[in-house]
């Protein structure tokens, strides 16, 4: 596959641009991604950035709700949006020859969004039933509720869609003046990858871009630790299985030792040849699923493993867990064990980057994040470039009981008794 040339733009007001030509493919997909989520929130307008991604989509001066789906579906498309805990995107993907259409769609969404009172109210209605139905799924439950444990009185420990109470403070002024001071062009970054070209796409973005409303860059609080924070958190509900998510509190983006952990999620629970599917599932039948993952942010970041258990397991299954990180942080993996680590993830890199749409996604997430792209290229040379020594350093950094957090989903009443095993990784 040939490597999409990637080139970035800046318009007068502010407004980023970055493509990806990738002329031997039909599609294109087209982002709008926007530098604020959860975490930029204050509590009482927690909920905001999901509301106002809903909200997008409800129907602005040009178009109605339904004709904003046609627009895109009529043509073949697809439209979708999403909200993180520090940035918002909404997206398409069509055949190439219809990219106007979808710019179109897309920037009338943003800035002619109408925030009609009923249609406020109703939507209200609707992100209350999506709380309840990720309420209603204990792997869902559970991380929320780590969360709430691992970044406790601030903003990343506060659900991204708000609570039932949050969201009924918030009025639409309030959506709108949100979505007025801070989804603005010096915090946006219109991405497209696909059959387009570069002149083409920056000579379109041009025609919108004096309609963005400007104002400054919007700044979130740094992630702090809370002192005396509770270790464990405990949701006791009928069910038939613990869910079970232990965080660690790990680093930023930012830093080098992001790449070392990155192979270490694959080593210690990202697939099936991982150490603990096939310790805890393949070797002693304790779990149907038990998985790792890991998340950086501007200024922090976790290392989460989950698992879904019978309740008599769940003292096996942490220990076994906490010995694994111990093991981690003891001695370095073996040669060979590194290797299929490091294939498998740059293995994942070049498959995703086979399509538009992941294509889409890197180049929105890097410019966001970094205020640069760094190619797969790049990034595959920094992943090559991990050492064993380097794997069991950051394991050594961060797997230490004073940053760990335990949450459980579980029919257990009580689950004072696992705090020793988090406290000294022994009980």
């Amino acid at each position: 596959m040939a490597t999409p040339k990637v080139q970035l733009a800046t318009l007068p007001n502010g407004l980023r641009i970055a493509t990806a030509e990738m002329p031997h493919m039909t599609s294109v997909s087209l982002g709008v991604w926007v530098g604020i989520g959860s975490r930029y929130e204050p509590a009482s307008l927690n909920g905001a950035c999901h509301f106002i991604e809903h909200m997008l989509f409800k129907g602005t001066r040009r178009r109605s709700a339904k004709e904003i789906s046609q627009a895109v579906e009529g043509i073949g498309g697809y439209l979708n949006a999403f909200t993180s805990e520090e940035m918002t995107c909404f997206y398409s993907r069509a055949r190439a020859d219809r990219f106007t259409e979808l710019l179109d769609v897309l920037t009338d969404m943003l800035l002619n969004s109408r925030f009609a009172p009923g249609d406020v109210a109703k939507e209200r209605e609707v992100i209350k039933e999506e709380v309840a139905m990720y309420r209603d799924q204990p792997q869902q439950h559970v991380h929320e509720l780590l969360n709430a444990t691992l970044w406790p009185d601030q903003p990343l420990g506060r659900s991204i869609t708000g609570d039932e109470k949050a969201l009924d403070r918030l009025r639409r002024r309030d959506l709108i003046a949100w979505l007025q001071g801070h989804y603005v062009p010096a915090n946006t970054i219109i991405v497209a990858a696909g059959n387009v070209s570069h002149r083409a796409v920056v000579k379109a973005v041009s025609g919108h871009a004096k309609h963005f409303r400007t104002g400054p860059l919007p700044q979130c609080a740094p992630a702090r630790v809370v002192a005396g924070a509770a270790r464990v958190k405990l949701c006791t509900r009928k069910t038939e299985q613990t869910q079970l998510a232990l965080g660690i509190r790990t680093c930023s983006r930012h830093d080098e030792r992001r790449y070392a952990l990155r192979l270490l999620n694959t080593i210690l629970g990202e697939n099936m040849s991982s150490r603990l599917f096939q310790l805890v599932r393949e070797d002693r039948g304790l779990a149907y699923a038990i998985y790792s993952s890991v998340s950086h942010w501007a200024d922090c970041g976790d290392f989460v493993i989950s698992a879904g258990l019978d309740t008599e397991n769940l003292r096996p299954v942490l220990r076994l867990v906490l010995r694994e990180l111990r093991r981690a942080a003891d001695r370095p993996p073996s040669a060979a064990e590194l290797g299929r680590a490091r294939d498998f993830v740059i293995g994942q890199i070049e498959l995703g980057l086979e399509s538009t749409d992941n294509q889409m996604n890197w180049l929105g997430e890097q410019m966001l994040g970094y205020g640069r792209v760094f190619s797969p290229a790049e990034t595959k040379r920094r992943l090559a470039a991990v050492t064993g020594a380097e794997i069991c350093a950051a394991a050594a950094d961060f797997f230490r009981p004073d940053r760990m957090r335990l949450a459980l989903v579980s029919p257990l009443k009580s689950a004072r008794t696992l705090q020793p095993l988090l406290s000294g990784g022994r009980d």
